[in-house]
């Protein structure tokens, strides 16, 4: 009997302990459910500069590459606009760029804040939700730099390098990302061949700028540099890319034992590369074997490469999000004709590149890497924005947007688990250097002007005085001529004034989303087209 008892008891301590564990192990992962969310943003990555998006493409990119056939592919995938500062305020705010008062062009290193103070971005709400944030890159989005005494203030635009010695670097920057949501920062002001050249940690300069500097916009090209100006001494546009990448895996290291224990961690990660400076290092000097912008695309897959084993080497990799992208297309300062004459089309058959409104100006390589949630080697379809990362990171993590928060962003998360669900966006607004609007409807895309509306495209000198004519429009079938050959737009005048009308409707509600509201910050600068016969004696251009 006492030999029964003592089994008895040792049963029911045995029964504890294991009920003890599983509770332990369930509440552990239940920490561990929201899972960590790193984005990498590439500056001026094509989207046939990516081989898992290019197979003919000449570049190689292993590392971009197994994230793809680790995770999902989006192929019709875009950024908000076709240059640098506006995609990346649609990223962070989940609001289309044109919405605010830069119209057209981009920043420089000056600028003032685009983001307003009271605008929550996707750290802010992730920080509501636990998640500890960080951004280490291209800021590119304005700061409020203090200037010396009687010196001028800083406007919108790319200022002469010169006037950044306007600024006491001495003094910290004001509403700069650690007031816009992020725990913690470092890298540049803006562009690499923007003044001031040196980094910035959290809300001053690491080194101060002491000599003028500018760097050549390709190595080895004996034409072209950046603007000159403010440059810390030992600043080196070649440093930049390495400095990003050591302080993301920095963090990662830093913040691996929170995580594990349910605090998320948030890294927006904006690399200043393939993006002119085009200057690889040494180590990747002449790797690809046609040119230094292409060795700078290897050198930036390395780089993506080293982010990934840490997160592996951490335990970290089954429950982290990788959002990979880029914030437009290439641009031709990659040398076309030399990547051309090599077999590699940057824009993957796409027309255009980085600047227009064409496919090849904002149609970007994007991907989705969480080994715990996506199916691995899919590909997806739909779709989708840049600003619609907002919205998929708030279902995620079970936020509830707010009316007049993310106005424009559309949740992709069913996407993640099944890439054949339907989409959930219904239309998409391009928009280009010079300001000019593109509508993409279901198969439909119409562009409001009759060139791309960027870089070596016909002046715009002219800009919003008169409504335009049919003549002045391009319409073209997506899903026949993806590649924007033939404009249609003579044959299917109905299917213009449908477009034109969703448009318009889109833009002066201020919003785009169901169950949102808001409201433009200017008039934004479009006019609704007289859509009659064709102008005689003016031919639309191709």
């Amino acid at each position: 009997m006492k030999t029964q008892k003592m089994f008895k008891n040792f049963c029911i301590v045995i029964a504890f302990w294991v009920s003890l564990n599983w509770i332990l192990v369930h509440e552990v992962h239940a920490q561990q459910t929201k899972p960590n969310i790193i984005v990498i943003l590439c500056d001026d990555l094509g989207i046939g500069d990516v081989s898992s998006f290019n197979p003919q493409g000449k570049i190689q990119t292993p590392n971009i590459d197994a994230l793809a056939n680790g995770g999902m592919k989006f192929t019709d995938a875009h950024s908000s606009s076709s240059v640098c500062t506006p995609t990346r305020y649609a990223l962070l705010t989940g609001r289309y760029n044109w919405r605010t008062r830069l119209q057209k062009g981009v920043q420089g290193g000056m600028s003032p804040p685009l983001i307003a103070a009271d605008r929550i971005t996707i750290a802010g709400m992730l920080k509501e939700h636990g998640y500890w944030t960080a951004c280490a890159g291209k800021w590119h989005l304005g700061l409020e730099w203090q200037l010396k005494p009687n010196t001028k203030g800083f406007q919108d635009g790319i200022e002469a390098g010169a006037a950044g010695w306007n600024v006491d670097f001495s003094k910290p920057f004001l509403n700069g990302p650690t007031t816009r949501g992020f725990d913690a920062y470092f890298g540049i002001s803006a562009s690499l061949d923007m003044v001031p050249y040196t980094f910035l940690r959290d809300d001053r300069v690491v080194d101060m700028p002491t000599v003028d500097k500018d760097f050549p916009m390709m190595l080895g090209r004996e034409t072209g540099k950046t603007r000159r100006g403010p440059a810390a001494e030992k600043f080196e546009a070649n440093q930049v890319l390495d400095a990003i990448t050591n302080q993301s895996i920095q963090w990662i290291d830093e913040r691996s034992a929170a995580s594990k224990q349910g605090q998320p961690f948030f890294i927006y990660i904006p690399f200043a590369s393939p993006h002119t400076p085009i200057v690889p290092t040494a180590a990747w000097q002449n790797k690809s074997g046609i040119n230094h912008y292409a060795d700078f695309v290897m050198e930036t897959d390395a780089a993506v490469g080293r982010i990934m084993d840490k997160l592996k080497s951490e335990g970290l990799l089954e429950n982290t999000l990788v959002l990979f992208t880029s914030d437009n297309g290439c641009s031709d300062q990659a040398d076309f004709k030399t990547l051309q004459a090599a077999g590699h089309d940057a824009s993957a058959g796409y027309r255009g590149f980085k600047s227009k409104t064409y496919e090849g100006g904002h149609r970007v390589p994007l991907i989705a890497h969480w080994p715990a949630t996506v199916p691995s080697g899919t590909t997806c379809h739909a779709l989708v924005g840049l600003q619609d990362i907002y919205a998929t990171c708030a279902s995620i993590v079970g936020h509830e947007l707010k009316i007049n928060e993310a106005e424009d962003s559309f949740s992709f998360a069913t996407l993640l688990k099944s890439p054949g669900s339907d989409a959930v966006r219904p239309s998409l607004v391009h928009h280009s250097l010079q300001g000019r609007f593109a509508f993409r409807s279901g198969n439909w895309k119409i562009i409001y002007w009759h060139d791309g509306g960027g870089f070596g495209d016909k002046s715009t000198a002219n800009d919003w005085k008169e409504p335009l004519t049919i003549d002045q429009l391009q319409l073209f079938d997506m899903k026949l001529d993806p590649s924007e050959k033939q404009n249609v737009i003579q044959e299917n005048v109905e299917v213009a004034k449908r477009l034109t009308a969703e448009l318009k409707q889109l833009i002066e509600t201020g919003s785009s989303r169901p169950n949102s509201t808001g409201k433009n910050d200017v008039r934004v600068h479009w006019f609704e087209p007289a859509l009659r016969e064709k102008v005689e004696g003016r031919a639309g251009e191709q």
